[in-house]
C-alpha cells in the first residue's frame, strides 16, 4: 500500500474515530440536559404545591381568627407595635 493511501485511511478512520466520539458526547450532554430540566420542573411543581398548601393553611388561619374575634370580647386588636413595658 502506497504512503498517501495509508494517510487517507489513517485519516478516515481518525475522522470515524472522532465522529463516533463526538456523537457520544452530545447525546450524554443532551441527556444530563434533559435530567435536570426534569429535576427543575419537579421542583417548580413542588414549590406551586408547598404555595399552595400554604395559601389554604392562611385561609384557615383568618377564618379562625374570625371566629374567635366573634365568640372572644377583644378591646383592641393587636398590632405591630411592641407592647410598653410598665415598670
Amino acid at each position: 500500500m502506497s504512503t498517501p493511501a495509508k494517510i487517507t485511511l489513517g485519516a478516515s478512520v481518525a475522522f470515524c474515530c472522532a465522529t463516533v466520539w463526538g456523537v457520544h458526547y452530545l447525546q450524554t450532554y443532551e441527556k444530563e440536559l434533559l435530567r435536570k430540566g426534569l429535576e427543575k420542573e419537579q421542583e417548580r411543581r413542588d414549590k406551586k404545591e408547598q404555595q399552595r398548601i400554604n395559601m389554604l393553611e392562611l385561609e384557615e388561619q383568618r377564618a379562625l381568627h374570625e371566629a374567635l374575634l366573634k365568640t372572644q370580647k377583644v378591646s383592641s386588636l393587636p398590632s405591630n407595635e411592641p407592647a410598653e413595658e410598665s415598670n
